[in-house]
């Protein structure tokens, strides 16, 4: 049987959490190995298998001195792109602008080199309890994120908006 193929890229800002979601799409559980993680140089990806597709994720680090280089090269790394997902760290307040001017000028280069692929927003760290450790942490500033968001992407550019989190509630399964 052949497998169908497909490319994903993911970007975002240094810790936004693309290598734990890449993490989580491969079906890794063991929380151990979500402690080792180190922030992605350059870039790298994964290939796995699911059903009848063959997944190559790319994790494209967001440290700074990376960004520029990225959107210099564009073409070459979007190449045969299937799904663009931006990751933006909610509890990162304080860097919620940095990371719309990066998305900006992604958008700005889809349009430029007449790139079409499905995108999808991550508003990730969305965690469980998020009011009790961060109290400063308000829907209301999650709603203005999500309103500059808007005014950022081109009304012609269909995209999903997701709150994303690696944790999970308590799960309980009987032993027989």
């Amino acid at each position: 049987m052949t497998l169908s193929k497909k490319k994903f890229v993911l970007m975002g800002l240094d810790n936004s959490g693309k290598s734990s979601i890449i993490l989580c799409l491969m079906g890794v559980k063991n929380l151990h190995a979500f402690s080792k993680l180190k922030p992605t140089i350059s870039r790298s990806w994964n290939k796995f298998d699911l059903a009848d597709t063959e997944f190559t994720i790319w994790d494209f680090g967001g440290q700074e001195q990376y960004r520029s280089e990225y959107l210099a090269n564009f073409q070459e790394n979007f190449k045969q792109t299937d799904k663009f997902i931006f990751v933006i760290d909610i509890q990162d307040v304080e860097r919620y602008d940095i990371a719309l001017d990066y998305l900006s000028q992604i958008i700005h280069l889809f349009h430029k080199n007449k790139l079409k692929v499905d995108l999808s927003i991550f508003l990730h760290k969305y965690d469980p309890d998020l009011h009790y450790f961060m109290p400063e942490f308000s829907e209301d500033n999650l709603n203005v994120l999500i309103n500059k968001i808007d005014k950022v992407i081109d009304k012609s550019i269909d995209y999903n908006l997701f709150k994303t989190t690696i944790f999970t509630t308590f799960r309980k399964l009987k032993i027989e």
